[in-house]
């Protein structure tokens, strides 16, 4: 047939099987000038739209298909005691022999239990004996993590000398071995698996000791690495990098004076500190606001030509605004802009939100709307969200709703919990518990998804019990139990003396059970 007699609308094509698609295409290019010069222009315009349409429906039922099968094997799974009974369970249902497992499908899997080591390890050891399918690296080494971070160091081991899986050894997995012996305090065995680094054919070189030094220091354990730095270091060289493992660990430990002498001692090795090595020291002096010290150090660095950076710059500011000066604070901007280092978006956040600290409306909406854009600054959550609050502390509630728009339609970032959170404070403090309230509550559930945390709840219940809405107050409380998120003491007592002045002496029995429960927890 011709193609100058193919009439089908792009609506048509949508209802057609992909490889339609394709074999039209390959009839377009076979077709001769006369003929494709008649075919409908808009339908070859259409072309690569309807492509991309047919790949997200493709990606649709692909996605589809992974949660129905992840739910099946999930559901297969409840019930079961141990790894044996999990892989039992999934090796005898037949009708999962038409499931194509893929490494996308057990990383779900795995996920979905990562806090129930049995099931996981089920699940792999099932995982491992379908045909057709090999386990990733990926794969591997979540399972490691799983094992450690469940503090079943023995079935670990274990686990990773099983010769099966020695091909899946990276020096990764290997690095989440040592960090869960750290972190489980047996740093002796930390020390070892770096010693049997051989026994799975990798290499003990500045790479893998740096793994083994930074998990020590990241532990607070920087004089064990250090004792092992000295003895390591006579066969394996250092890099810049181990030196400023150590300088963190030092600041970290809240020993500056040690983290200098590495600085000291990194050059002796013929390292050059970095930016990174004098902005962490710079870090540790603006925690203890000694920043004579921090601009005695930016110094430094501008003579020995290792200028500071926007990270530098952001911690120094922030540090100043924290301790309320926030004068010296823009300070830093100006300066920052004199020597020519570009801000980016963590560093406009902090201004516009010192800006709106120290009372600077103006300046800050001049930051958002105009410098931002103007200098290419992608705005983020966190610029809205202190935009947000900013309005808020200044009772401009239509200005915050309009920011929260403009988020909403910018398609660069959506909004979180904190967005709405001095939104919802600021209609408690107006006293208007009306339709706006209801509104903001459902776009945060319905339009964004958004599960709330112990700190949205309990500013939910506090502000409708002062504004005397104690029913609905305790609607949200016992919502906020039911979902696990556990009560503060003090959002209780405060329930519990409203529902006792509106009489209500079943909800009064129930908050009292929960605050006995509270007291026995804190023993």
């Amino acid at each position: 047939m011709n193609i100058s007699t193919i009439s089908c609308t792009r609506t048509h094509i949508l209802r057609c099987f992909p490889s339609f698609y394709y074999g039209l295409v390959h009839a377009v290019f076979r077709a001769d000038s006369s003929s494709f010069s008649s075919c409908s222009s808009n339908l070859i315009e259409e072309l690569p739209s309807i492509k991309s349409l047919l790949n997200n429906r493709g990606r649709e039922f692909s996605d589809s298909t992974l949660e129905s099968h992840l739910q099946m094997l999930i559901s297969s799974i409840r019930g079961t005691t141990s790894e044996d009974e999990v892989f039992s369970s999934l090796s005898q249902n037949r009708s999962f022999l038409s499931i194509q497992l893929s490494t996308s499908l057990v990383e779900k899997l795995l996920l979905r239990f990562e806090d129930d080591w049995r099931s996981a390890l089920g699940i792999f050891n099932w995982a491992t004996e379908q045909p057709g399918y090999e386990h990733t690296c990926d794969t591997f080494d979540m399972m490691v993590d799983i094992l450690g971070k469940a503090k079943q160091i023995e079935r670990m081991w274990l686990f990773l000398r099983e010769t099966c899986y020695q091909n899946l050894i990276s020096l990764k997995t290997m690095a989440k071995v040592m960090r869960r012996l750290a972190g489980a305090g047996r740093w002796e065995d930390a020390v070892k698996a770096f010693d049997d680094l051989g026994t799975f054919g990798l290499e003990k070189d500045t790479d893998s000791m740096n793994v083994l030094l930074d998990t020590l220091c990241k532990e607070r354990k920087v004089e064990l690495a250090r004792e092992l730095f000295y003895k390591l270091k006579l066969h394996i060289s250092p890099n810049a990098y181990t030196f400023n493992i150590f300088i963190h660990g030092w600041c970290n430990a809240k020993r500056i004076d040690e983290a200098n002498w590495t600085i000291q001692e990194m050059k002796g090795c013929g390292c050059s500190p970095c930016v990174i090595s004098y902005s962490t020291i710079i870090r540790a002096y603006c925690q203890q606001s000694n920043f004579e010290k921090v601009f005695g150090l930016m110094r430094e660095m501008e003579a020995q030509g290792c200028l500071p950076n926007v990270v530098t710059y952001t911690t120094v500011m922030h540090s100043l605004a924290k301790l309320g000066e926030f004068e010296e604070a823009l300070k830093i901007y100006e300066r920052m802009k004199s020597v020519g280092c570009r801000p980016d978006t963590m560093f406009y956040n902090s201004l516009i939100y010192i800006l709106g600290r120290a009372g600077k409306l103006q300046q800050a909406v001049h930051v958002f709307e105009i410098v931002m854009p103007m200098e290419g600054i992608k705005r983020d959550t966190s610029t809205y969200n202190n935009m947000i609050t900013i309005f808020c502390g200044q009772l401009q509630e239509q200005n915050a709703l309009n920011v929260l728009k403009g988020m909403e339609e910018s398609g660069l970032c959506k909004p979180d919990l904190r967005t709405y959170d001095p939104l919802l404070k600021l209609r408690f403090k107006l006293g208007k518990i009306d339709n706006i309230l209801d509104n903001l509550l459902d776009d945060m559930i319905d339009k964004h998804h958004l599960s709330f945390d112990i700190s949205t709840y309990t500013l939910l219940v506090h502000g409708l019990c002062r504004a005397n809405k104690c029913k609905r107050a305790y609607l949200i409380f016992e919502e906020m139990v039911r979902k696990d998120v556990m009560p503060r003491y003090r959002t209780c007592s405060l329930l519990l003396d409203e529902v006792k002045r509106n009489n209500m002496d079943d909800a009064a029995e129930r908050i009292e059970a929960l605050m006995r429960k509270l007291k026995i927890s804190k023993r």
